[in-house]
């Protein structure tokens, strides 16, 4: 990790981490779009079993990495349940053509 020399440079690092979570999260969503196409049910969408595991195992690291767990599982939770919806109206959009 980078050792900043002032409250600016701080700043400018935290501002880059953020556009790459961006990022991130964008390249996410686009495969949870592209999941929708590999399911047969909106059951199979949820996939339970799936988000649980990934709830565990982001704790887990977070743990690991010195990071609330409990923030990690927040945050986790409602980009989850937001790309769950997205993954659903995907899903319901493939069946209509």
């Amino acid at each position: 990790m980078k050792k900043c020399n002032s409250l600016e440079e701080v700043r400018t690092e935290i501002d880059t981490l953020d556009s790459k979570l961006v990022e991130l999260i964008s390249e996410r969503s686009h495969l949870i779009r592209q999941a929708a196409a590999f399911k047969n049910s909106v059951e199979e969408v949820k996939a339970e079993d799936r988000i649980e595991f990934i709830k565990a195992r982001v704790r887990h690291q977070a743990i690991a990495l010195g990071v609330s767990p409990n923030m990690i599982s927040e945050l986790f939770t409602t980009m989850i349940n937001e790309m769950v919806e997205t993954e659903i109206a995907e899903f319901r959009n493939a069946d209509t053509f």
